[in-house]
Parts: C-alpha cells; structure tokens; sequence
C-alpha cells in the first residue's frame, strides 16, 4: 500500500487512526498498541502476504537475542551480539545479493550455476539495519525496557516501516509510553496534515513527471545529444530529490497524526556547498547509522589520519552496496568515499572555495554519481555520461516543457524553506497554510487519478 494511494489516504489512514484513538479514549491501552502492530502488518502485507513470515521471524528472533544482551549470562555478550548482526546480514545478504554473487561467480570461473531469481521483500535493507542498531544498543544497555508488544511497535510502525527513517529504539518507545501521545492533539494533527500534503504533491506531480523524462532517456532512447543527456541526469537528480523527500514528509506527517515525532531524515540536501555537507543532509538517519555502527567501530577519526581516510572509504563503499546488489551501486559507493577523502584532505590543508563554487561542484558531483545510481547497466551509465561530455552537437532538442520544469527545479530546491521548516519551528495553521494543503491535495488526489501512483524509489533499497 502506498502513501500515496487512495486506498491509504482514505481508507487505511483514517480507520487506523480512529480506532486507535477510539482505544485509548477507552483506556484500552494494551489493545491500543496490539491494533497499531496489527494494522502497521496489514499495510505491510498489502503488497505481498509471503513476507510477512520474514518479517515477524526477523522480530521474534531479535527480540529473543535483545533481551539476552541485556541481562548477565555465562555466555559472552560479544559472542551473542556478533551472531545475532551476522544472522541479520545473513537474511540480508541472501534475500539481496544472492544472485549478484552467484552471476559474478559464473563470470569469473565460467560456471553454470542456476540464478535463485529471489524477489526482494519489501523494507529488509530498513528493519534489518534499525534492529541492528537495537542489537548493538542492548548490548551497550542503552535500551531501558522489553517488553515484546511495545517491540513489535518500534519495528513495525508503519509510517517508517516501508523506507525509514531508520529509527533508534531509545528516540521511539518512550514516545509510545507518554500518556500525553494517547490523546488527540489537535496542533499535531494540523501539521502533520500540512506536511502530509506537501509530501504527497512533492510525490504525485513533481517526482513523477520528472520521472517520464528519466525513464526515456535512461531506459528508452539509444544516444543522447548534450541536452539530452542533461536534462536525463537532471530529471533523474530532481526525480529521485523529490521522490524522497516526499516520502519522508509523508511519513513524518502520517506519524504526527499519531503524536509521534520521527527523526528528521531530509534537509535541503541539494543546497550543499561539501560532499560532507550533503551526507549530513540526505537520508539523515542512513548517514548516522553508518557513522555510529561502521565508521566509529572501525576506529572513526581516532586511529590517525591514513586510517581515517581508509574508514571513510570503507563505510561509503558499503553504503553503496547496502543500496543495491551490482556493480553501479558498488561505484557509486565508491566515488562517494573518495569524494568524502578528499574533501577531508582538502579541508586539512585549509583550502576554501567560495561559495557558489563551492555549491556548483558539490550539486554537479552529485548529480554524475546518480547517473551510476540510477544506471541499470554500466551502457546506460556510459550514454549518458557520454552526451553530457559531448561538445559537437549544441542542437537544443529539448521541448519547451521539460526546460521550463527543470528550471523550476532548481528555483524550488534553491529557493524555498524545506518542509522540515515547519516541523522544527513553531506552525500556526493560517488560512494561508490551509489553502497550500488544500490546493496540494487537491492536485495530488487529481493527479493520481490521470495517473496511477509510481512505487517510491527508495522500496528498491
């Protein structure tokens, strides 16, 4: 089920959130919280009972070997917490790169061996990794209770169960313990619809226009001249900017509704003047995963300077190939570890650059690195590299529409207050604000009715 469906915004949603407060109205507590796990399952399955299995067997078992860390047994703690991460990376590993290895084994030895052809279950890159942070937090006693039904909520919870954020057990359950998230809250229920609805029209009429004129020119079109191969790169870099971050304010609106405040996972990334700059502003809580659970555990900055460069490689290579199982995903990794190197080697010899220089080459490194993350073949990758690079024909061939919306594009991303604006300051809900989500909505659910919602990017991560 997608957020930006009809089936969630007019069904699933609303029903979900009246019995819910309907419950706790009656001071059904307990009832409460077992509805919210059951309707949090529901939404996951709606794409493919299968999974559910993998998911509630994936819960049980890292519940079981959490509240073994927590308490003292003969048994080393280490040794529980390393095989719980390596049955983790397991499921992972098999469900999502089974075949990449076995393709690159064929390759290398000239082996036969058959693909597995395993569809990827939806959302285990996210909860593998969240309870792997809660594996490595029981382990350090930073988790405070065990109690399986409040569990099941901090994995299961629908708004961040699909795509993130990747959510810390500490940040969430005490949310859920507080009498006061138990009771409507009006201010919440207004900004979280005001963010809702901003989301879904960065999704429904951004995203997803800038989206046919990527899939032409990465899927569909043989050569592109310069323009061509420009406006790809860019519709792609725009499509998958607001594809993102409307998924994000969708999920931090939905949750609000339910007085819970997820972490903020997006942040203007595109107004990035460093590649460092840019990890602390996309996918927020993938970047402190992999500082918190990678880079610092392989010894962070603190091991000397070669060894922090080699940390900071490692981590964003891994990052690369947590997205995807294949080589352009791996590259991409890579190029964003050495990106991050030499940025921390330039600023070691107190090199500036100004400003807008600064800015003109963060955005145009990032927008070529997608041309790999995107890529479904390194031939794909190489088009469109190539017509951006290729200087002999100036012909302007695009249509007067999509160099008109991606100039808005870039006006939007440069010129206007992210979303989050409003979730980190005070929000009076004006008429002012309740025109921009009414008219958002209002465009949206048209919209998706001309055209029926695409999967958000991030579901194939």
């Amino acid at each position: 089920m997608l957020f930006s469906s009809y089936e969630f915004i007019f069904a699933f949603l609303p029903f979900t959130f009246f019995i819910y407060f309907y419950l706790n109205h009656k001071n059904y507590t307990e009832l409460s919280k077992l509805f919210l796990v059951l309707a949090s399952l529901f939404f996951y399955s709606w794409w493919n009972i299968i999974y559910l299995p993998l998911i509630l067997g994936s819960m049980f078992f890292n519940y079981a070997i959490g509240s073994f860390l927590s308490k003292g047994h003969a048994f080393s703690k280490k040794s529980v917490l390393s095989f719980g991460i390596i049955a983790n990376l397991s499921l992972l590993g098999y469900f999502k790169y089974s075949d990449f290895f076995i393709e690159n084994i064929n390759l290398l030895t000239g082996s036969q061996i058959g693909l597995l052809h395993l569809a990827l279950p939806l959302a285990i890159s996210f909860f593998t990794f969240q309870q792997i942070a809660y594996l490595v937090d029981s382990y350090k006693n930073e988790t405070k209770e065990y109690d399986f039904l409040n569990y099941a909520i901090f994995v299961t919870y629908f708004p961040q169960l699909i795509a993130g954020p990747i959510v810390h057990h500490k940040e969430m359950m005490p949310q859920f313990a507080s009498s006061s998230t138990k009771k409507l809250h009006y201010h919440n229920i207004s900004l979280g619809l005001f963010i809702f609805s901003i989301g879904l029209f960065k999704k429904i009429v951004i995203a997803d226009t800038f989206a046919i004129w990527a899939t032409a020119g990465f899927d569909s079109t043989t050569s592109l001249q310069f323009y061509e191969a420009w406006a790809t790169s860019l519709s792609y870099t725009f499509q998958l900017y607001f594809d993102f971050s409307g998924y994000t304010d969708m999920a931090i609106g939905a949750s609000l509704l339910f007085n819970i405040r997820l972490p903020i996972n997006f942040d203007s990334p595109y107004k990035a003047t460093s590649i460092q700059d840019f990890w602390r502003r996309w996918h927020i809580t993938l970047s402190r995963f992999l500082k918190e659970y990678i880079y610092i555990p392989l010894g962070g900055n603190r091991k000397g300077e070669v060894r922090t460069y080699t940390n900071l490689f490692t981590t964003f290579l891994l990052g690369g190939i947590w997205h995807g199982a294949g080589w352009t995903f791996i590259f991409w990794g890579f190029m964003h570890g050495m990106a991050l190197v030499i940025h921390r080697a330039w600023s070691q010899l107190g090199f500036k650059m100004p400003t807008v220089l600064a800015w003109f080459v963060t955005f145009n490194f990032v927008n070529i690195s997608w041309v790999f993350f995107r890529a479904k073949e390194w031939e794909d990758a190489l088009k469109v590299l190539k017509g951006m690079v290729d200087f002999s024909d100036f012909t302007f061939s695009l249509n007067s529409l999509e160099a008109f919306i991606i100039l808005i594009g870039f006006i939007m991303i440069l010129g206007f207050k992210n979303s989050m604006y409003y979730y980190e300051h005070k929000f009076t809900f004006t008429a002012k604000q309740a025109l921009i989500m009414i008219t958002a909505l209002s465009l949206s659910i048209y919209a998706i009715r001309l055209r029926n919602s695409s999967e958000f990017l991030y579901f194939n991560f």
